[in-house]
């Protein structure tokens, strides 16, 4: 996430950098304090915390008052990670987890968003207005979107920048490309169809909001995804389909995080069958 990390403080200056800090400062913190309250092991030395911040404050718009995405870091690690036992044990992803419940209990801060000063739309709410006043032209610079020069979250903006955080997971070897293709193919086709039948709209569909950033750095999750191939590809199918249908269809232009939180409520059931079959029985002893 560095890459990402660095343009959004580069873009959005000091004030997404302490939003960065504050929040991994409130996730390490928060777990700290509730493993030594209830005489656990002390975890914080496996970074997931730090790296739960910064999910979480990647997914936050650059000018949020620093108090915001604090409590939301204290929501993901104590009530999402460690009531449920801890890393490993955790349902959903505790950062998304934390982001639906900011936007759903400060939602104007949490969908104010700001770009050299100036408050503004971002690209998927122009697009959507747009599509919904049935205009042709999409009133969007698809280039700009795939740089990074637009309104946003401090880490979903640039695309070539999430890109080439993404490249190093998948020579490193940390994430396999199943979920993260699959999801972003049957997006692809589901905008196409049920949205524009423009592919510079399926594009910027594409490079807009946090689709991107979702499909490589969060839908990925070892621990609230599917570890079987076919489950893989089944919940990144999912994804796509939710994702479009909230995009698409919803009252809000975005969908990425509900999509993700809600596909892994739906991770064991996945697992339940595509679970391989034992080849062969065992035979007398």
């Amino acid at each position: 996430m560095l890459p990402a990390t660095a343009f959004g403080v580069f873009q959005f200056g000091l004030h997404a950098l302490l939003v960065i800090i504050a929040t991994v400062f409130a996730c390490v913190v928060s777990e700290y304090v509730f493993e030594k309250v209830t005489k656990r092991t002390v975890t914080i030395s496996d970074f997931s915390a730090v790296v739960t911040g910064m999910i979480l404050a990647l997914n936050c718009p650059s000018e949020i008052p620093l108090w915001i995405p604090m409590l939301g870091g204290v929501f993901a690690i104590v009530i999402v990670k460690q009531i449920y036992g801890g890393l490993g044990q955790n349902f959903m992803n505790p950062a998304l987890a934390a982001r639906c419940f900011l936007l759903i209990s400060f939602a104007g801060k949490m969908s104010s968003f700001t770009l050299d000063g100036v408050t503004t739309a971002t690209p998927l709410n122009v697009m959507k207005t747009a599509w919904k006043a049935g205009e042709s032209n999409l009133g969007v610079d698809l280039m700009a979107m795939f740089i990074g020069k637009i309104p946003g979250t401090i880490g979903e903006v640039s695309v070539i920048a999430l890109l080439i955080g993404a490249a190093y997971l998948l020579v490193r070897k940390v994430i396999s490309i199943r979920i993260p293709a699959t999801y972003i193919l049957t997006f692809a086709v589901f905008a196409f169809i049920f949205g524009r039948q423009d592919m510079g709209y399926v594009l910027a569909e594409l490079c807009g909001g946090g689709l991107i950033f979702g499909a490589f750095f969060m839908a990925t999750d070892y621990v609230t995804s599917p570890i079987t191939p076919r489950g893989q590809i089944i919940f990144g199918v999912c994804l796509g389909i939710l994702t479009g249908l909230f995009r698409i269809f919803g009252g809000s232009a975005e969908g990425v995080s509900y999509a993700i939180i809600f596909c892994n409520l739906l991770v064991p059931l996945i697992e339940k069958v595509t679970k391989p079959v034992a080849f062969g029985k065992g035979g007398k002893k």
